[in-house]
C-alpha cells in the first residue's frame, strides 16, 4: 500500500507530494461532482476572481461560478451552493470555478506529481482510484475554512479515504456527519443565512459514495481543467 499523509490547509497542499488529494466537502469539490452530473463540458479552477473572468472572455458558452467568504463573488453566474444551481444552465457548459478554500488548493500543489479533488460523495471512487494506480505516496489535504482554519467535515473525509485505503474498520460516517450539523456545518441551519449557505447544500454535500467516478487535475495552454474520469469497481 501507497505512503499515505494527511495534510492541512493551503500551507499543506504546499507540502503535499505525490498523488494529491484536495479535499473541500463544503463546498468546492462536492460542487464539481453535481456539475457534471448536471451535464457541465467542463470545470476550470482557477486561483482569482480575476483569472476566472479572463478565462471567461476567452472561453464561449462558459458561466463562472464561485465564492469568497461563502457569497458568490461580483458579476458571477452562481456561487457555491450546489442545491441553487439550475441544471440547465450547465449543461454542455464549460464552468469556470474559483473558491477561497478548495481551488486554492489546486494552485497550491506545487510539489504534486497528480492531483485530484475529493469530496464525500465520490470518496469509494477515490479510493478505487488510488488502489488501481498505486501511486507510492498519496497526500489528503484537507483545505479547511478559507484555507487557513481546519474544518471537520474536511477531516472526516480525509480519516474515511485513508480508513478505506488501509483496509481499516469503516467509521462510522452516519453519527460523525450527524455531528457536523453542530461542529462544522451549523451555519447551514442558520437561518439568517440560507441565502449563502441553505440547509439543502449541508445534505447534498454529506452524501457518501454517490458517484463513481474521480476528478483529475490536469492543465493546458489555458490553465488548470477538472476532468471527470469513470471508475469501474
Amino acid at each position: 500500500m501507497s505512503d499515505i499523509e494527511i495534510f492541512h490547509l493551503i500551507e499543506g497542499a504546499r507540502k503535499a507530494e505525490g498523488l494529491v488529494v484536495i479535499i473541500d466537502v463544503f463546498r468546492a469539490f462536492s460542487l464539481e461532482c453535481y456539475l457534471y452530473d448536471m451535464g457541465a463540458k467542463e470545470i476550470r479552477p482557477v486561483g482569482t476572481v480575476e483569472d476566472a473572468f479572463s478565462l471567461h472572455d476567452r472561453i464561449d458558452n462558459s458561466l463562472l461560478v464561485g465564492e469568497r467568504h461563502g457569497k458568490k463573488c461580483e458579476g458571477f453566474d452562481y456561487g457555491n451552493s450546489p442545491s441553487s444551481i439550475n441544471a440547465k444552465d450547465v449543461l454542455g457548459k464549460t464552468v469556470i470555478h474559483t473558491t477561497s478554500a478548495g481551488t486554492q488548493g489546486i494552485v497550491n500543489a506545487i510539489n504534486a506529481t497528480k492531483i485530484i479533488t475529493g469530496s464525500l460523495v465520490n470518496a469509494r471512487a477515490i479510493v478505487e482510484y488510488i488502489k488501481q494506480t498505486q501511486p507510492q505516496k498519496v497526500s489528503l489535504v484537507c483545505m479547511g475554512n478559507s484555507g487557513v482554519r481546519l474544518a471537520q467535515e474536511d477531516e472526516l473525509c480525509a480519516e474515511y479515504i485513508k480508513s478505506l485505503l488501509l483496509g481499516e474498520k469503516d467509521i462510522d460516517l452516519k453519527t460523525r456527519t450527524e455531528d457536523l450539523k453542530v461542529n462544522g456545518g451549523a451555519h447551514f441551519f442558520d437561518e439568517t443565512k440560507q441565502e449563502v449557505y441553505p440547509n439543502e447544500d449541508f445534505f447534498l454535500c454529506i452524501k457518501n459514495d454517490i458517484f463513481n467516478f474521480v476528478i483529475e487535475i490536469e492543465k493546458d495552454e489555458l490553465g488548470f481543467i477538472a476532468k471527470k474520469k469513470m471508475i469501474e469497481f
